[in-house]
């Protein structure tokens, strides 16, 4: 029973911002301006707990609950107390059920600038608080860079923050953003670690590297090229190697950049949540106040809203750069995929930001090219990307029979069933050409609404094509679901069947849409009756052809092995949907 319980389960990460304020005025902050507290006189408790009620009761179970900003200690001491006391009795209230999920349950953690550290020092402690801090380097910028709203410096007060932790069992670390302005102090950056190993209470071998990208930085601070970004992580791995900061620097310090963070994901909207005090749901820190990246509201929406929206906007994120040629060749996709949607689309690329750097890390760390690269391509293609998967289908010898290409030739009834110019699907006055799906060098996805206005096209001349009596024949019209079943003896895993639906000749010479050339049949509220069918993860499909055509490549099948074999999959004009049952 448990199990089948954890198997129905999703799990998700969850950062909670619970409130935007902020006591610093950071020179490359991605917030901005933003970083003020516009929920006075609401608790911030209230927003968690409905949130993680409403997810549970939907099946979603936050495996970690971290808080992040704004700035989560300028909250009042009582409001951090409580935040942090609900987050400790959550992880024990379902420590087994996350701990069975694979799921590894520790103390509530918060990510924070450390300049009011020593005002919740005391709930800290009590609770055993994981801090993350952050800090520049080398210090000698701190002050440059990290500043309050008033313009004062920030430095000596941290640091002196840090000690307070020194007594604490807790895990308490630091990351540092390097951007080009601090690359050029790279020496002194390797002493002020060493400083700070030595003469404070933070565990630098639990310490983080982040590579900045100049977004919201006002111009002040630039990104390292590829080329510096490999010069820092050798000098850095030149320098500590051997040293008592080994583990650091050959583990911690560069792990974003890493399999284990959030970039190694197909779709990163399918586990990473970002929730705001007022409700608002984003992708996580770099998508904040994005509206590319804005998910819904927890208070609004329903949570199937939100998965499916989540979804949909980080495959259209990854989709609005190409599919660089040179992630198909590196052996290591199945561990970068591609970096972060968002970066890639800040600097206008098609891969990651940090590519030679990765690339040397997992050589570093003995992570082996993938051995079944090119299955691991076709399946990222499929269901990550719209260019043609096809395209990427790995190689396997030829075949000692005909291709299926070569079958079609030779027969004039097969050309009709795999015409690429014979159907159009009109989606509120955009026409998509419609090929079958065996034959296609391209993916469309469309996505449809119930505000949508759909139409089908179809050659007048195809309901005389191999039919003896054509007022018997029919568009025939199948729909499938995204969703995978698995049919029959033989055990083959392929879309779940919805429906099917024939509209005969007479109708279709009575429709009012007709032109000279084309039957044209609305089909609007088929589309609509069966949306709660759909799948919200996968693409749906819709396929057409007469039913004359489809009795015919079922005879074909029956008649000739080869082309069965190769045409196993339905081959008939097709596209691919979403139904998007609500506007986001």
């Amino acid at each position: 029973m448990q199990e089948s319980v954890i198997m129905s389960n999703k799990f998700i990460h969850l950062l909670y911002v619970p409130t935007m304020a902020c006591n610093m005025k950071c020179r490359y902050c991605y917030l901005d301006d933003q970083t003020v507290d516009d929920m006075k006189g609401k608790d911030c408790l209230e927003t968690l707990k409905y949130a993680v009620t409403k997810f549970r009761k939907s099946g979603v179970v936050p495996f970690n609950i971290s808080l992040h900003g704004g700035e989560v200690t300028t909250l009042p001491k009582n409001e951090f107390h409580s935040l942090i006391e609900y987050i400790s009795d959550y992880y024990q209230e379902n420590r087994e059920l996350i701990t069975e999920a694979g799921f590894k349950v520790g103390r509530p953690h918060i990510k924070t600038n450390m300049y009011g550290l020593d005002r919740h020092i005391d709930t800290i402690k009590e609770f055993n608080v994981s801090v993350s801090g952050s800090l520049d380097l080398p210090l000698s910028l701190h002050d440059e860079y990290r500043v309050t709203k008033s313009g004062e410096k920030t430095l000596n007060r941290i640091l002196d923050n840090i000690s307070l932790l020194s007594d604490i069992p807790n895990k308490k670390k630091v990351s540092a953003t390097i951007f080009k302005e601090h690359f050029e102090y790279l020496e002194d950056i390797i002493e002020d670690i060493k400083f700070l190993d030595k003469n404070t209470c933070l565990d630098m071998n639990d310490f983080n590297f982040m590579i900045g990208f100049d977004y919201n930085s006002s111009g002040l601070l630039h990104h390292m090229s590829e080329k510096e970004q490999l010069e820092f992580y050798n000098r850095m791995h030149e320098e500590f190697d051997g040293t008592n900061l080994d583990d650091g620097v050959n583990g911690a310090w560069f792990d974003e950049f890493g399999p284990g963070y959030c970039t190694n994901c197909d779709n990163c909207g399918e586990k990473f949540f970002l929730l705001e005090r007022n409700g608002d749901i984003y992708s996580c820190v770099r998508g904040q106040k994005n509206r590319d990246y804005y998910y819904g509201n927890i208070y609004r929406d329903e949570v199937s809203d939100i998965l499916k929206c989540a979804n949909q906007k980080i495959f259209r994120n990854h989709n609005r750069q190409p599919f660089n040629e040179e992630c198909t060749k590196c052996g290591y996709l199945y561990l970068c995929k591609t970096g972060c949607p968002f970066v890639k689309n800040v600097y206008s690329s098609d891969k990651s930001y940090t590519c030679l750097l990765q690339q040397q890390m997992y050589k570093d760390r003995n992570y082996q090219q993938d051995e079944f690269n090119d299955e691991t391509v076709y399946e990222y293609v499929t269901k990550m990307r719209l260019e043609d998967p096809r395209d990427y289908v790995p190689r396997q010898q030829e075949p000692e029979y005909p291709s299926l290409e070569q079958i079609i030739s030779d027969d004039a009834k097969l050309q009709y069933i795999y015409d690429g110019n014979v159907f159009e699907l009109d989606v509120d006055s955009v026409r998509y050409k419609l090929e079958s799906q065996i034959l296609r060098r391209s993916r469309d996805i469309i996505y449809i609404t119930p505000n949508s206005t759909v139409r089908i096209y179809m050659k007048k001349c195809m309901i005389q094509q191999e039919c003896d009596y054509p007022e018997n024949n029919s568009l025939y019209i199948m729909l499938l679901s995204g969703s995978l079943v698995t049919y029959g003896d033989e055990g083959r895993t392929k879309q779940r069947h919805i429906a099917t639906h024939q509209v005969y000749k007479g109708v279709l010479d009575n429709s009012s849409y007709n032109d000279d050339e084309y039957y044209v049949y609305d089909i609007t509220n088929l589309l609509k009756e069966y949306k709660r069918e759909y799948s919200t993860d996968n693409p749906n499909n819709i396929f057409f052809t007469t039913s004359a055509l489809r009795d015919y490549h079922y005879v074909k099948q029956k008649n000739n092995a080869y082309y069965h074999i190769q045409a196993i999959n339905l081959p008939f004009q097709n596209i691919e949907f979403y139904y998007i049952d609500k506007e986001f």
